[in-house]
């Protein structure tokens, strides 16, 4: 699989995969939270990352990475393509080629916790809100030293 950069005009199919896959795994989240954290997604927080994706042999978008700061701000698949190894491969490329050290983690969504756990990253602290201020418990976890 190919490791490419996102680029602007990718955008609204990025927050297509990323609408897609919260809908398929973040089960804590109603329709009105989507909907208000998806302009902010599109007009946003993809700005202030440096995007990866894997693509499709047609040029379909599987899966993004966007990292900040050595922190893996958000990781995010096309619930089709789960459970074929893009997330391991996007996070290896994020600790290999972009420094990652960190991760910040939903607590309410176990699949994502037991991944990054099983990639090697440890809880070092849990807050009790995300960082909108909204009531969603986040793990942040560090690869230990």
């Amino acid at each position: 699989m190919i490791i490419s950069e996102v680029t602007r005009d990718e955008y609204p199919e990025i927050v297509e995969v990323w609408e897609a896959s919260v809908r398929a795994t973040h089960n804590f989240l109603t329709e009105s939270d989507i909907q208000f954290f998806k302009p902010l997604i599109l007009n946003e927080f993809l700005e202030a990352v440096n995007l990866r994706c894997v693509k499709s042999d047609d040029g379909r978008i599987l899966g993004f990475l966007g990292v900040a700061q050595n922190n893996i701000e958000m990781l995010f698949l096309d619930p089709q393509n789960r459970g074929e190894g893009i997330g391991r491969i996007l996070v290896h490329y994020a600790i290999e080629q972009m420094g990652v050290q960190k991760v910040d983690v939903n607590e309410q969504n176990p699949d994502a916790v037991g991944f990054y756990k099983h990639m090697g990253f440890e809880v070092t602290s849990r807050s009790p809100l995300d960082s909108m201020g909204k009531p969603f418990p986040i793990l942040h976890m560090a690869l230990p030293d």
